[in-house]
């Protein structure tokens, strides 16, 4: 397992479990999350079960998994909306137990499910949010400035909210999180609902603030090109942590090379017939099949002559972190219904 983050500056090392013995965790000063053993559940459902994990000072690091894995239930333990039934968690040394409000002012957090006041302007969303954090006067003038320049939102600073565009509102929720310079900004589905340009110029500002601020952040998605960008993924399944390493290293670990098929037809009846006639086992998400083949070019040759009035299109690529989440649980990361 690979253990330092994939960033193009020098980022710490953080401490991930299990680890080979003879590895020493780094200083407390590198690690800007510590979570050791968490548990936390529902009723008799576990969401999350004995996690532990370290995210370094200044790294963009992801939690991949499917809906129900825990993400968003380790996120509200982290903004401290929920306790953990056992373990540990610490922001930037900060118990979040022992001491929550220390650990609230050192992260700004932006969830899936929108939290601004639609019959207020933006600039008075970004005010009272200030207020919450004892800010006032001309500092606060100044960094309201500051953040509705750089989302491009100083035109727009005395428009309700409720008139805005779903891009310009995350805009608006990321400035918003941001107001009190947090060292730690934790982003749930953070481009979720957002058009294709909607979404890269989200990413474009995100990362001229985590370059000019030096921000940690965290992101919690079920989409494999936000997870791709992170230095460091940790996959979760059903409320376990599977692994953690660079979104390349995962990849690698498992190799070969992989065939997309667009079928025509029933994919899930496409799937039973290649696995009768070929022996090859087909997996099938979003209406689409996916199989490991050693000999892509051969194999899709063989397919083509095999099925060609049932397939419109094959691919031929490498893994991808679906695949790898497939390898390490046994189960797909998006399914038909839900099903393994």
């Amino acid at each position: 397992m690979t253990d330092s983050p994939h960033t193009n500056r020098s980022t710490p090392k953080p401490n991930e479990a299990p680890k080979a013995a003879g590895i020493h965790p780094p200083d407390q000063s590198e690690i800007m999350i510590r979570v050791e053993g968490l548990r936390f559940q529902y009723g008799q459902r576990v969401a999350l079960q004995d996690l532990t994990l370290s995210v370094a000072r200044g790294e963009l690091f992801g939690l991949l998994g499917p809906n129900g894995s825990g993400k968003t239930t380790f996120f509200r333990i982290l903004s401290t909306a929920l306790r953990p039934a056992a373990g540990t968690a610490a922001i930037d040394g900060h118990d979040l137990v022992q001491n929550p409000a220390a650990a609230r002012h050192r992260l700004g957090v932006a969830f899936q499910s929108p939290s601004l006041d639609g019959k207020l302007s933006v600039e008075e969303n970004l005010r009272y949010h200030a207020y919450l954090y004892g800010m006032r006067g001309a500092a606060m003038r100044r960094r309201t400035t500051v953040l509705l320049e750089r989302f491009d939102l100083d035109s727009r600073r005395r428009e309700r909210v409720e008139t805005l565009s779903g891009g310009l509102k995350r805009r608006v929720e990321l400035a918003k999180a941001l107001l009190p310079k947090p060292p730690l900004l934790l982003l749930d589905e953070p481009s979720s609902g957002l058009d294709p340009a909607a979404r890269l110029e989200f990413w474009k500002i995100l990362d001229e603030m985590r370059s000019d601020e030096g921000l940690t952040v965290v992101v919690a998605t079920h989409s494999m090109d936000e997870a791709e960008r992170c230095d460091r993924i940790a996959l979760l399944d059903r409320g376990r942590l599977v692994v953690v390493d660079t979104p390349e290293a995962l990849k690698k670990e498992i190799g070969g090379g992989f065939l997309t098929l667009h079928a025509n037809t029933d994919a899930h009846a496409l799937a039973a017939s290649i696995g009768e006639q070929m022996g090859i086992q087909a997996a099938v998400a979003n209406g689409r099949l996916r199989l490991e083949a050693a000999d892509g070019l051969a194999v899709a040759a063989r397919l083509m002559e095999a099925f060609s009035d049932r397939i419109r299109s094959i691919t031929l690529g490498g893994p991808t972190l679906e695949d790898v989440f497939l390898a390490k649980t046994g189960r797909r990361l998006y399914s038909d219904g839900g099903a393994p």
